[in-house]
This record gives structure tokens, sequence and C-alpha cells, in this order.
């Protein structure tokens, strides 16, 4: 059940290139490929049906539907030459942390650490908030909490600390360090 989830946001992801970039049918498969995310990882958690290859399906998802979104908002979105400069350090930092992590722990280090989830909310509410808010000010939010999950992930990797959740409540219990 939750890898059909999963693979309904890569469709609800596809259909986001055919729909105008903020119109209500945007803004709505959005929605809906933002609340899959969500609903995938509760669900296999509830079910006890956590897999390895969910956990990968997931990430697949993740990278389909910010890549679309990317390809939908980047050509009208007027994006200031020091914010650039700020996503590619950011960028940079997760690059060097995921060969850090196959040097390390021989293999692909993935950290769910609260901040990450933070920083991927704020990412994910962004779009929603640039009729309103200035890209520029709503920018700088998400920059400085992705900095921050960045570098915090990069020590977790270094350490071989990793977050993982409890059993329990679907996740929302409190995390424990596992090394």
């Amino acid at each position: 059940m939750a890898n059909t989830i999963t693979f309904f946001r890569i469709a609800v992801s596809v259909v986001l290139l055919f729909c105008p970039a903020f119109s209500p049918a945007f803004s709505g498969f959005y929605l809906a490929a933002g609340l899959s995310d969500v609903l995938d990882g509760f669900v296999a958690r509830k079910t006890d049906t956590v897999s390895e290859l969910g956990a990968r399906l997931d990430t697949a998802a993740d990278f389909v539907f910010v890549g679309i979104c990317l390809i939908r908002l980047l050509p009208i979105l007027r994006i200031s030459a020091w914010l650039y400069g700020w996503i590619g350090m950011i960028a940079l930092i997760k690059v060097v942390n995921i060969i850090t992590g196959f040097v390390v722990q021989r293999r692909f280090a993935a950290v769910h650490s609260r901040m990450n989830k933070a920083t991927g909310a704020l990412l994910f509410l962004l779009p929603l908030t640039i009729p309103a808010v200035p890209l520029q000010y709503a920018a700088v939010v998400v920059c400085a909490a992705a900095t921050v999950a960045a570098i915090q992930e990069g020590h977790f990797i270094r350490t071989g600390r990793a977050w993982q959740p409890r059993r329990c409540g679907g996740g929302t219990g409190r995390k424990r360090m596992q090394k």
C-alpha cells in the first residue's frame, strides 16, 4: 500500500509538467504530491511494511517531484546571483556528505534528522508562499535551515551516527541516536 502511494507521487509529479505554474491545478497536484510524501511513510510504519525498497522508491519519487518542480518553476522565477551561490554551497556540502558516507560507512548514508525534515517542509512550502512573500526573503529562511541541516548531516555521517525513528507512534515519538 505504501509503495502504491509513492508511485502515485511519481504520477502526480509528471502531471505537474503539464500544468501552468502557480495555477490552481498546479497547486492542487503539488499539494497532492506533498501529502502523498507524508502519507507513504506513515502507512508503511503503521502497517509494519517499512522496507529498503520502499525507502529507495521514496527517494526516487522525491527526486522526480523536486526535478519536475525545478523544471516548471526555475524558468519563471527571478533568482539573485547570491541566492544561486548559497544554493550551490548547500549542494556542495550535500555532495561532500554523500561521498563521505561512501568512504566512512561504505554505503549511501541518508540522515533523516529533524533538521532535514524541517528543511524539507520549508522547501515544500516555499512555492506556495511566492504569491504573498517575495522569494528573496522566504529563500533566506529555507537556505539557512538547509545549511544547518547539511552541516549537521555531515557531522552525523562522519561520526557514524544516524537519527532513527522509534517504531511506535508513526514516527512522531522522540528520536534516538544509534552508533
